[in-house]
C-alpha cells in the first residue's frame, strides 16, 4: 500500500489539485507575499532558503532518475560520486535549512505578517521543515560514516530503482521495502508534502512569468496638468506593442 499505491494517490491529487485550483482558484494561485509588512529579514531568508531549494532539487532529480550505470559510463566512479553528492547536499542543506529558519522566525515575531499567518501555512512550514530536518540529518550521517571510512546505504540501488519504477507502471516495492528506515520516512514526509502543493501557497512552484515577456510595455509620465493650453501641443496616445 505505502510505495505500491500511495503514489498513484499522491499524483492524481497533485494533479486533480492543481487543475482545480487554476479553475476555480485562479486568483488564490499566488504566494501571499508579506514583503511590505517586514522586509529586512526576508531579504536574507528568502534567497538562501530558495537557493538552497534549487541545489536540494537539483541534486534529488540526479540522485532519482540517473541510473548508477550511466554515471559510471561517464567516468564518474562512485567515490567521486557519493563525495560530490555529499558536499553539495551539506551545504544546500544548511543554507535551505538556514532560510527557513529565519522565514519561520520573521512569520513568528512579526505581528502583521504573524497575523497573515494561517492554519494551512503553519502546515505546510511543519511538513516542509520536516522534510528539509529528516532530508539534512541523513546527509550529516552519511558524510560521518563516510569519513569514518564505512559503507552507507546506497540509495541508488533501493529508492532510485523504486522511483524511476514509479513512472512505468511498475512500482518496485520490494525495492524500496529493502531501503532503511530514515530513507522511508524521508519518502513519506516527502508524498505528504507533495500533496500539500496544489492547497498552500506551494503552489507557485508551478507558475512561470511567460506572460511578461510578451505583455505591451508600461509607460510612466507625468501628468499634463494644462492640456490644450498655450504651448502645449496636441498629441495622440500611441499604443504599446
Amino acid at each position: 500500500m505505502l510505495w505500491g499505491a500511495l503514489p498513484y494517490v499522491v499524483i492524481a491529487v497533485v494533479v486533480g489539485g492543481l487543475v482545480w485550483r487554476y479553475r476555480y482558484d485562479r486568483f488564490g494561485w499566488t504566494t501571499r507575499s508579506s514583503e511590505l509588512y517586514e522586509s529586512r529579514l526576508l531579504r536574507v531568508g528568502s534567497p538562501l532558503f530558495h537557493f538552497g531549494l534549487l541545489v536540494v532539487i537539483a541534486g534529488h532529480a540526479v540522485g532519482l532518475l540517473v541510473p548508477e550505470p550511466w554515471t559510471r559510463a561517464l567516468g564518474v566512479s562512485d567515490h567521486a560520486y557519493h563525495l560530490l553528492a555529499l558536499s553539495a547536499g551539506l551545504v544546500a542543506g544548511f543554507c535551505t535549512l538556514s532560510g527557513i529558519v529565519l522565514l519561520v522566525w520573521r512569520r513568528r515575531t512579526v505581528g502583521p505578517v504573524f497575523s497573515a499567518t494561517t492554519r494551512n501555512d503553519k502546515l505546510m512550514y511543519l511538513v516542509l521543515v520536516l522534510a528539509i530536518v529528516t532530508g539534512l540529518a541523513m546527509t550529516v550521517y552519511f558524510a560521518g560514516v563516510a569519513v569514518a571510512g564505512g559503507q552507507s546505504e546506497d540509495y541508488r540501488r533501493t529508492v532510485s530503482v523504486w522511483f524511476r519504477s514509479i513512472w512505468l507502471l511498475r512500482p518496485d516495492v520490494a525495492a524500496m521495502s529493502a531501503s532503511g528506515a530514515t530513507y522511508q520516512l524521508h519518502v513519506l514526509i516527502g508524498l505528504a508534502l507533495f500533496v500539500l502543493v496544489p492547497f498552500t501557497r506551494l503552489v507557485h512552484a508551478f507558475s512561470a512569468p511567460v506572460g511578461y515577456l510578451f505583455r505591451p510595455y508600461v509607460v510612466y509620465r507625468s501628468r499634463d496638468r494644462h492640456p490644450g493650453g498655450a504651448g502645449h501641443a496636441q498629441r495622440s496616445d500611441r499604443r504599446g506593442w
